[in-house]
């Protein structure tokens, strides 16, 4: 069966940064697609964060680039296998510099926490009771 992937492309203001919060979350970068103006964040088989210098990332559109840290321009939600997960890796991203929400979302079966990168690029990490999933 075709798996689709997505390439969530970034904006970043320094690179290299960007490369260490990200891999201080635990993920890894894949070389083939990394150079000096992006590097490609393996998130999952099927997931893959293009962090783009901001001049290269100017030569993908013809819109302004907008500044995450003052307004809202996409907000990425990954799933977490527990709670406790979700706990890690948003306490993971304060560790490497990001910045947490304060607000929670748990509805017992569901439960959610979100940061900001170094960007400023809202990060939301959620996790779902699989029975509550099912039906």
């Amino acid at each position: 069966m075709y798996q689709q992937m997505i390439f969530v492309n970034l904006p970043v203001n320094d690179l290299e940064a960007a490369k260490k919060f990200f891999t201080d979350l635990g993920y890894s970068l894949d070389p083939r697609f990394s150079d000096e103006n992006a590097a490609s964040v393996v998130i999952s088989d099927t997931i893959y964060v293009m962090l783009l210098t901001k001049p290269f990332y100017a030569t993908f559109t013809k819109k302004e680039i907008a500044d995450a840290t003052t307004t809202s321009e996409v907000l990425l939600c990954l799933s977490a296998e527990s709670r406790e997960k979700v706990d890690e890796l948003v306490e993971k991203a304060v560790a490497a510099g990001g910045t947490a929400s304060d607000q929670v979302q748990d509805q017992g079966f569901m439960y959610g926490r979100a940061f900001d990168d170094l960007d400023g690029h809202t990060w939301e990490v959620v996790w779902m009771d699989p029975a509550a999933m099912q039906g």
